[in-house]
């Protein structure tokens, strides 16, 4: 990583009461008849923006996603988003880092399958009563609030699981769905300095030949495509939000030589560095 570069503009959170590791704001009152216009960036924290009613756009990593009524956005730390969020939308905004809800890692995982969730009106208004519920435990603060709220948070978590496709699994089938995803986590985490398919089998303690049988099976792609998406993912997402020189971002990339990045970038995507970030501009 190139000395003095950061990554991209990160958001934390600031919330005193609970160690920085937690908050919910009523959309309505957070918005105050403005609209919420926030830039590419990404956050340190989990995200959940859920919507009992609203308008607007979502961009999360590239894809666009239209804001309508009963609308959950589910973001895991150091995704890329951009928001516009009109006046006059409902619902809660929550935010949370993984050290203030430690138990529920399963459900984080699995919820954090999707980062679109649209619900049924039924469906939305119960999940939008838990949200209240946990709104009120953190605005009052009473005794032993922070364990009444991950209590409902479980709960949340679990309605909006139901919300996937059903599943029917065997404990083999469970058992390569849990490497997958841990080699997911992984490749978003050290994307920048490991890019073989061996270090990632290494870390998960599996060989590359099942790491690539359970890739190739359950999402029709060899390890080597993902970690190269992943690449030009975290590459676009420096293009956009930064301004960086792009050798500045293929030194960050982790490559010593930016023409080979280039080349590399042009190959996977049809464009140069420059030409995306132009025409994506």
């Amino acid at each position: 990583m190139v000395k003095g570069v950061q990554q991209i503009p990160v958001r934390h959170i600031q919330e005193p009461e609970l160690s920085g590791s937690f908050s919910i704001r009523d959309l309505e009152k957070l918005l105050d008849g403005k609209d919420m216009l926030q830039e590419l960036h990404r956050h340190d924290f989990f995200l959940i923006i859920a919507l009992k009613s609203g308008s607007g756009q979502h961009d999360i990593d590239f894809k666009a996603y239209t804001i309508a009524d009963h609308i959950i956005f589910f973001m895991r730390p150091g995704q890329l988003h951009k928001l516009v969020l009109k006046a006059g939308s409902t619902g809660y905004i929550l935010q949370f880092s993984g050290d203030f809800y430690p138990s529920a890692a399963e459900l984080l995982r699995r919820a954090g399958q999707q980062n679109h969730y649209q619900l049924s009106e039924t469906v939305s208004v119960k999940l939008q009563h838990v949200l209240a519920s946990i709104f009120e435990e953190h605005r009052d603060k009473q005794e032993r609030f922070k364990e009444v709220i991950q209590a409902n948070m479980s709960i949340f978590f679990t309605r909006l699981i139901r919300q996937l496709p059903p599943s029917s699994a065997t404990a083999e089938t469970r058992y390569r769905q849990e490497r997958l995803d841990k080699f997911m986590t992984l490749l978003e985490q050290h994307i920048l300095t490991q890019k073989q398919v061996s270090q990632y089998a290494d870390m998960l303690n599996i060989s590359t030949y099942q790491l690539n049988a359970i890739t190739k099976e359950l999402l029709g792609k060899t390890t080597s495509t993902l970690i190269n998406e992943q690449i030009i993912l975290e590459a676009k997402r420096c293009l956009l939000a930064t301004s960086y020189q792009v050798n500045q971002i293929a030194y960050h990339m982790g490559y010593e030589d930016p023409s080979y990045f280039i080349r590399f970038f042009k190959k996977q995507t049809g464009y140069s560095p420059d030409a995306f970030r132009h025409n994506s501009g």
